[in-house]
């Protein structure tokens, strides 16, 4: 077997293994955490420390290419980047409302489907009523599916638990927090679709970072992607450093316990941008089907590694068979979509 491939979907399967595992740590940090405490300094060291003082390890000129590139070329990618923080700001609320492996299927579907066909809408309209279009919206409609599916499970999930604990100790219906969570899980799934977006808009930047500063093709996208992570660093740091004011939990970074919560942070931070890095690694050493095959591969294995983090975590202990059948079965369609997805950016590359 050729060693590019068999080194390109090793980065590929690290870089799902990072995805799927970045919300792991935050099950660890005290539950007496307010949220913000945990995930402001993750947004912060996610979009802000990492990439300005890794990226000009690992793309040169990094800063320069920004100002080569000019405003109006990186306003989109920010803009996009923008919105990608506040998906990014909603997952985490997810996490804290429906678990890992919910949030996970229910975000990613959604992510998936609109992060597919939105740029598809908006830079090439005329190939929706195409066969590579057909094939695109039976893997939107089947990523749909399984969300409706996964929603389902969670739906059971929670009535099976009320059914064998009756009676909560604080005598609030969980009911309303299932649906919230599920809501708050697909909004944020539409909002993190829009890294795709910012992503289509980048070609400028990475054709500059190529051939002004002598990147190769996997450095200059990390180049657009530092872009994106300063535009979610507005909205998803500014929405943390809101919640620290109104519930002046400032305090609480001077309180006993904050170094673990802290580097609980920076694992879950390195985690987020380790995908990013390991899918930029592995894509280009798949060869001419890199995209589409090393899509479906980091998706399907990232859909997993969240599923089995909070399995492993004890998310569905004591739920029902039934609902636990309905989450593999969820699992297992969102899988399929991304298959088909694949199909159709093999379609484009023929």
């Amino acid at each position: 077997m050729d060693p590019n491939l068999v080194l390109g979907f090793a980065f590929i399967l690290l870089g799902a293994i990072c995805g799927g595992s970045f919300g792991l740590p935050s099950k660890f940090v005290a539950k007496t955490t307010p949220w913000e405490n945990l995930w402001g300094p993750f947004f912060f060291f996610a979009t802000l420390l990492i990439p300005v003082t890794l990226g000009p390890l690992v793309v040169k000129g990094l800063f320069a290419t920004a100002s080569a590139a000019g405003f109006n070329v990186i306003l989109w990618p920010l803009v996009f980047g923008l919105l990608w923080g506040f998906g990014s700001m909603t997952l985490g609320l997810s996490f804290a409302f429906i678990g890992l492996s919910l949030a996970y299927a229910i975000n990613y579907g959604a992510q998936i489907a609109f992060g597919s066909i939105v740029p598809m809408a908006i830079h090439h309209p005329e190939t929706i009523l195409t066969p590579q279009g057909f094939v695109v919206m039976a893997g939107v409609a089947a990523c749909l599916l399984g969300v409706v599916v996964s929603g389902r499970a969670g739906i059971l999930k929670t009535a099976s638990l009320q059914k064998s604990q009756p009676a909560a100790a604080d005598g609030m219906d969980k009911q309303p927090r299932i649906f919230t969570g599920q809501a708050i899980a697909f909004i944020s799934g539409l909002l993190c679709a829009c890294y795709a977006v910012a992503f289509s808009f980048g070609g400028p930047v990475m054709d500059i970072s190529q051939n002004q500063f002598g990147n190769p093709a996997w450095s200059s996208t990390f180049m657009v992607t530092a872009l994106i992570l300063w535009g979610g660093s507005l909205s998803a740091c500014g929405y943390c450093i809101y919640k620290l004011c109104r519930n002046r939990t400032w305090k609480n970074f001077a309180s006993p316990g904050i170094g673990k919560t802290l580097l609980l942070a920076l694992i879950m931070a390195c985690l987020h941008d380790g995908a990013i890095l390991f899918w930029g690694l592995g894509v280009p050493k798949l060869g001419r089907l890199g995209v589409s095959v090393g899509y479906a591969s980091f998706m399907s294995f990232a859909i997993i590694v969240g599923n089995v983090n909070g399995f492993l975590t004890g998310e569905w202990k004591g739920a029902g068979r039934n609902s636990v059948n309905w989450i593999i079965a969820g699992i297992i369609i969102l899988i399929i979509g991304v298959c088909i997805l694949a199909v159709s950016n093999t379609m484009a590359a023929g």
